[in-house]
């Protein structure tokens, strides 16, 4: 298929396919005799495979050596690889959460404080924060 079918069929754009490509992440496809790229479905699984990695926000070098492994034949170590890059992920995301948590409500106490009369010098303190802020 060409790259703009491919690009359609994953939701990206061809610019997006050729940018894999020049990193190295993709191998080059086939070319026809009309030099134009010539994808099969083992390139759009790579690719589905790499695009839905780094939707999971594991960072493209990662993603790749992944996708390169299954469409190798190395699923199973994809997987094992996999089910540890979640658990770490997952724990990331926790803190953000709660570190995101503690900042929603920093901002409606000021917020409310604001509403109040009170004034942003004698709000926002500058220096050492609460004790039981979580360490940002």
């Amino acid at each position: 298929m060409r790259i703009g079918t491919l690009a359609q069929q994953l939701g990206i754009t061809p610019h997006a396919i050729r940018f894999y490509e020049r990193r190295g992440l993709l191998p080059s496809p086939r070319r026809g005799s009309n030099r134009y790229r010539d994808y099969g479905e083992a390139d759009a699984e790579r690719l589905r495979l790499l695009i839905g990695l780094r939707q999971l926000a594991i960072p493209l070098e990662q993603a790749a050596e992944l996708a390169t492994m299954c469409a190798a034949g190395r699923c199973d170590e994809v997987s094992e690889e996999l089910r540890t890059l979640l658990v770490e992920k997952r724990q990331e995301l926790a803190r953000r959460v709660t570190e995101m948590r503690f900042l929603d409500q920093r901002m409606a106490h000021l917020a409310d404080e604001l509403d109040a009369g009170a004034t942003p010098r004698t709000l926002i303190h500058l220096g050492k924060e609460d004790e039981h802020a979580p360490a940002l």
